[in-house]
Order: structure tokens, then sequence, then C-alpha cells
């Protein structure tokens, strides 16, 4: 440790039906629709949590790779100081559509509340929050790409004037079947420093 830098303390990356931690594969299918994915990585990681399956896409995509890095972290009798910073290119698009496409018939009008609750990108830091015990900093950003500058920099603002204790960051973009979660726990604590090009080579693995 080296007083004023941070550390990358973990990291997972969620695409092409595989799921890697720390640069490992745990997890992998054949070919599969997202929604078929998500619930074998569900089943396989063995998480107890019915309300995974009303979540949309984008918020099963974060709440995966959020449970990978927070579920030895966080100690549920204690308040967990753990901020998220999360970002994406297409906000909560793949939702709207969905969303639209549902009252733009008329002859088939039907405004589903359990599919407009999730047409904010915002929301999967809500379900992550419940899951976790998490009354921190949350904030969700729209990039034209990622950007480990702009992360890098806010993170350790939150961790430097003592709003975090730790930040979970995220990459977490999905629309229309395309996706890919980059996530990764930062401490003040750590053996892989925390810095924009780090994060580039992570991401790009």
């Amino acid at each position: 440790m080296t007083a004023g830098k941070t550390y990358i303390k973990s990291f997972c990356t969620i695409q092409n039906n595989q799921v890697w931690l720390n640069g490992d594969v745990v997890f992998g299918t054949e070919s599969t629709v997202f929604s078929d994915f998500s619930k074998k990585a569900y089943q396989h990681l063995e998480i107890n949590y019915p309300k995974f399956f009303k979540m949309d896409n984008l918020s099963k995509l974060a709440f995966l790779g959020a449970e990978l890095l927070l579920k030895t972290e966080n100690n549920s009798s204690e308040e967990n100081n753990t901020a998220l910073v999360f970002a994406n290119k297409s906000s909560s698009l793949d939702t709207d559509v969905k969303y639209q496409n549902s009252i733009s018939d008329p002859e088939n009008y039907y405004p589903s509340p359990a599919v407009f609750v999730y047409t904010l990108p915002n929301i999967c830091l809500g379900e992550i929050s419940i899951r976790h015990q998490l009354k921190s900093e949350n904030s969700f950003f729209i990039f034209a790409d990622y950007n480990p500058i702009f992360m890098e920099n806010y993170s350790n603002i939150l961790l430097k004037t003592g709003k975090a204790d730790k930040v979970l960051c995220g990459w977490v973009e999905y629309y229309n079947e395309d996706y890919k979660a980059f996530l990764y726990l930062v401490d003040k604590e750590g053996e892989l420093e925390h810095n924009k090009e780090i994060l580039k080579q992570l991401y790009n693995q």
C-alpha cells in the first residue's frame, strides 16, 4: 500500500456467454440468448434471490457482476459504505423499446408497470443496493464509450474525501442481446494499482 494510491481489489467481466473473475473463467455456456445464459449463471453461482427473475436484462447483468465482487465483502449486520459508480452507452434503451412496443399498438395496449419500472438505467444500482444493503453514494453515467479516466478520477475522489470506503465501478452495456459487463472493486489497499492504463488493459482482455 502506498499513501494516496488506490487499488483494484477484484474485477470481473461478463460477455459472450462467459463469466470471468480476476482473469479466470468461472462459468461459461454454449452460445445462447442472454435470458438463458443469465439464468444458468445465477444457478451456477448458487445465488438465492428470487427477485432476480423479475429484473430487466441490464439489471440482471449488473447484478451478476456485483454478486461476484460483493458477496464476500459486505457484512449484513454492519453499514456498508461501498459506493456504486456505473456507466454504459445505451442507457436503458433495450427496456425502453420493449415498453414502447407495449403501448404503441392501440389494439393491444398494455403499459406494463413491471417493465416501466426499469426504464431508467440507474434502477440496476437500486437492485444491487437492496441486495447488499448499501445506503451509500451511487451514480450512473452515459458515455459513448468506456471512459476509464473519468471512472478512475470519480472513484478516487469518493475514497479520498471519505464519501466511501470502497467503490464498485462498472461498465454494464446491454442492448438487443449485445452485452458486456466489466466491474471492479476499488479499495485503499491491494496489489493491483488502480489507474487508467490498467483499467484499459483489463477491459480489453
